[in-house]
């Protein structure tokens, strides 16, 4: 929900705490429409490796709906008054750092981390949104993976396992690390911006640090749930 007036107390004023909110929202919107953009170039250069017409194409649909989530987010940026490229400026530094630590090696690593990272920072920012306002909870939400695109890949995923029953214990292996990349990155975007210090007038870095805790638990609750369902060891 949106922060009023009612929700402060004698120690923060309604214009700070409406202020702190704006810039919590600014921060949150601006992280998703960087990573919504590297997500493009990722799946873009990816698909140009597969080895099928077919799969190119999964790849290329996956892309074309990641730019126009970035698109939408920007959309929302403008409707709110923020430079978009001004809200995006704070992490091109650290998504591209971990795009580069977290370079697949091949083609069966790059479709295991579109399936793992997507997931888990999806279920992160909704986890977030839930507390916004309703026009930003609907922004957020418009930027999912359809249930279509993650059938498809869920699809070539076990498809490729059960060509290759090799690849399981790589693959696995590769999802780990992905996992744990990933829960590191929201934690550390998460610390670098106050997600949450902003939503409630007493709200404080540790509070924060303790709710993002507790996000990140069901994340790996979910992600374990999604690797059973590949046949792999989360």
């Amino acid at each position: 929900m949106s922060i009023s007036a009612s929700a402060a107390d004698d120690s923060v004023s309604a214009g700070e705490l409406s202020a702190r909110y704006d810039n919590f929202v600014v921060d949150l919107l601006g992280s998703i429409a960087y990573g919504e953009l590297s997500a493009f170039e990722r799946l873009a250069t990816d698909a140009r490796h597969s080895p099928s017409l077919a799969d190119r194409a999964v790849l290329g649909k996956m892309a074309v709906a990641e730019y126009g989530h970035y698109e939408s987010m920007c959309a929302r940026l403008n409707a709110i008054g923020m430079d978009p490229e001004l809200a995006m400026a704070p992490y091109q530094r650290m998504v591209d750092a971990f795009h580069e630590r977290t370079r697949p090696a091949d083609w069966h690593e790059s479709l295991m981390k579109a399936y793992v990272v997507e997931a888990i920072t999806e279920e992160f920012y909704a986890a977030i949104a839930k507390n916004l306002d309703e026009p930003t909870q609907l922004a957020i939400a418009a930027v999912r993976t359809s249930d279509e695109q993650l059938a498809a890949l869920t699809a070539l995923l076990k498809k490729m396992l059960a060509e290759d029953p090799r690849l399981s214990s790589r693959l696995a292996l590769w999802g780990r690390r992905m996992v744990g990349e990933a829960l590191t990155q929201v934690q550390r975007i998460g610390a670098k911006h106050s997600f949450l210090v902003g939503l409630r007038p007493d709200g404080t870095q540790e509070q924060a640090a303790a709710e993002v805790a507790v996000i990140v638990s069901a994340l790996t609750r979910n992600h374990s749930r999604r690797m059973s369902q590949l046949g792999l060891t989360a």
